[in-house]
C-alpha cells in the first residue's frame, strides 16, 4: 500500500488531516467524496477550514478515482467558477 505522500498534493499536513477521517492509503479514498470529507473535518474541529483543503481534498479524491495529477489550483478555479454561476454561494446539488 502507498502512503498518503505518495500522491499529488497531499503532504505530511495533509495527510495528517486525511487520517484524521480515518484515510490512511490512496485507496481509501476511492469513492470518496472530497467535500463530504471537507465538511466532516470542519465539523469535527468546529470551524471552516481554508477553502484550498477542499480543494486538496477534491483533488487527492479524483486522483485516487484514477484522474491525471492536476495541481489543486485547477480545482480551486473550478470551485470559483461554479460560486460565481450561483450567486457567489455553492449551491447543493
Amino acid at each position: 500500500m502507498a502512503d498518503l505522500t505518495s500522491m499529488p498534493n497531499v503532504g505530511p499536513k495533509i495527510a495528517a488531516k486525511l487520517r484524521r477521517l480515518d484515510v490512511d492509503t490512496p485507496e481509501d479514498l476511492q469513492g470518496q467524496d472530497g467535500e463530504e470529507l471537507f465538511e466532516r473535518l470542519c465539523a469535527m474541529d468546529g470551524r471552516r477550514h481554508d477553502p484550498c483543503l477542499l480543494d486538496t481534498f477534491v483533488a487527492a479524491v479524483d486522483y485516487a478515482n484514477g484522474g491525471p495529477p492536476r495541481p489543486w489550483w485547477e480545482y480551486s478555479r473550478q470551485r470559483l467558477a461554479r460560486e460565481s454561476a450561483h450567486g457567489g454561494a455553492e449551491q447543493p446539488a
